[in-house]
Order: structure tokens, then C-alpha cells, then sequence
């Protein structure tokens, strides 16, 4: 290298004077700054994708898991008024005294030895004090008292209480949730939470109403959901929907409830239950 030209040269030049720089060193040397900006540029690039993706996944996944629960009540139910009721049937009046009767038995002419002893004709001093009728019966000698007439049939019975099978449609205090309607809100709401993924993949938001048979225990059977024609609320999803279905299988398979009240006792009766949902994006 000419002297003229040192001072002004670049150090690799200096190193690689006369030598072969297109062996590929130089090269290497010539560009390694600018190798290593590219390269921390590209992985600061990355980091931020990475750690923008991983923002964004976690802002969908926290608006997707909320769930909103509109509406959970119990039914109100309007209460008729009831009527007294019926007095209680008249006592049985006393049995009147039986008179004495002798059956009256037609006169046939056969031989003595033919006659049985049931079939003898009464004496006349036995006809005297007792009435004729078709049949034997013991009693009181006859002294003007109107014997009754005999008859099987006619038998005035009391009213019988209520069927204890019967199921009620109305009733003074309807069945209730164990813990009133702040324990069941709880209740369903968690059944709700658990089966979130189906109702957000249902993509439905509305009402069903569920109908039900509490027995005097506090058993419930015959769950169902009821039409919309029966239903008689806004918005009605009715059976075969997903929020049908887990409101059904809640109802089921949950505690047993406190019986309805009728004339202060329990009896049997069916129960409406509407449950709500709405979709959280709504």
C-alpha cells in the first residue's frame, strides 16, 4: 500500500493489505456491525409480536368467560281467595229398633215327610205379634213401631278428604328452593357458569320456564320445559334448546325442595320456575 494512502485507510485494509480479500474474511469483517444491528433489530421485533399476540389472546379469552345472568326469579303467583270450607255432614241419626218379622212362606201341598223345616208356615199365635215380610228377623214384638225397609243400598257416606295423590295447581304458599331465592339465584347461576361454553356456542339469549311436581317430602318429578304457547314470557326459548336442557338437569338432579302449603298442611303441587340467561356481548 502506497505510504500516501495509511493514514487515510481503514484498518481492515491495513490487515488484509495484499492479501486475498475475496477468500470471504473481509467480507465478514467488513460487514459485521451491520450483521448485528439487523440482528437485534429482528429479535426486539419478535419479542414485541410475541408479547403483543399474547396480549391479545388474553383480552379475548377474559371477554369470552364473562357471563351475564339477567334474570333469575321465582315466580309470583297470584293468590285466589279461597273459599270456606263446607260444614262438616249431619251426624248419622240412631238406628231405629229392629221389630221382630217372620218370613211369609206360600202354602204348598206336599207330603209331610217333603216338608223341610225352614219352609214350615208359621203359627198363627207367632203372626199375631210379629210383622210378615220376605225374611227372618229377630227384634221387638210388634207394637205399631214402622219397621224400616230393608234395603243394602242408599248408604249416605261423609265427603272423603282430599285424594292424597292429588296434585295441586293452586296452592296458599307455593313450593319453595331450600334457602329462598337468593340460595337458588346461587344455585342456577353456578350451573350456568359450569355449562358456559354450550350456551356461548348456542348463541341464543332468552327465557325458558321449567314445570315441576314437589311432592309432600320435598321430591321433585315430571320435569319438564314448557311451550312457549304455555310459557306466557318474553322472549321464550322453550324445550330442546340448550338452556332448556340445563335448566331441566339442574332442577333434577338438585336438593329437595320445601313443599306447598295448602290448609296448613303439605300437599302435592306443581311448580314454575322461569330462568333467564343473556349473552355477555348483548
Amino acid at each position: 500500500m502506497d505510504v500516501n494512502k495509511i493514514l487515510s485507510a481503514d484498518f481492515l485494509d491495513l490487515v488484509f493489505d495484499g492479501r486475498n480479500k475475496e477468500y470471504g474474511a473481509y467480507e465478514l469483517r467488513r460487514n459485521y456491525n451491520k450483521r448485528l444491528t439487523r440482528a437485534m433489530l429482528t429479535t426486539i421485533s419478535l419479542a414485541l409480536l410475541l408479547v403483543l399476540v399474547s396480549f391479545i389472546l388474553k383480552t379475548v379469552s377474559t371477554n369470552r368467560g364473562k357471563v351475564e345472568v339477567k334474570e333469575v326469579q321465582l315466580e309470583e303467583i297470584v293468590q285466589e281467595k279461597n273459599e270456606p270450607p263446607p260444614p262438616p255432614p249431619p251426624p248419622k241419626p240412631p238406628e231405629p229398633p229392629k221389630v221382630e218379622m217372620t218370613k211369609f212362606t206360600p202354602p204348598k201341598v206336599v207330603k209331610d215327610e217333603e216338608v223341610k223345616e225352614d219352609e214350615k208356615p208359621p203359627e198363627i199365635e207367632k203372626l199375631e205379634e210379629t210383622k210378615i215380610s220376605t225374611v227372618n228377623q229377630e227384634g221387638t214384638k210388634d207394637e205399631g213401631i214402622v219397621a224400616p225397609p230393608i234395603d243394602d243400598g242408599g248408604v249416605v257416606e261423609a265427603p272423603k278428604q282430599d285424594d292424597e295423590d292429588k296434585v295441586f295447581q293452586k296452592v296458599e304458599i307455593d313450593a319453595e328452593f331450600p334457602g329462598g331465592t337468593s340460595a337458588w339465584t346461587r344455585y342456577v347461576t353456578r350451573e350456568i357458569e359450569r355449562n358456559i361454553d354450550e350456551l356461548q356456542d348456542d348463541g341464543k339469549s332468552g327465557s325458558v320456564v321449567i314445570l315441576f311436581i314437589v311432592d309432600k317430602e320435598g321430591n321433585v318429578s315430571e320435569v319438564r320445559a314448557l311451550a312457549c304457547s304455555e310459557a306466557g314470557v318474553a322472549n321464550c326459548l322453550g324445550p330442546g334448546t340448550k338452556l332448556a336442557a340445563i335448566a331441566v338437569n339442574a332442577i333434577r338432579k338438585g336438593p329437595k325442595w320445601k313443599p306447598a302449603v295448602q290448609n296448613g298442611r303439605s300437599v302435592k303441587a306443581y311448580r314454575r320456575q322461569p330462568v333467564t340467561f343473556k349473552l355477555a356481548e348483548e
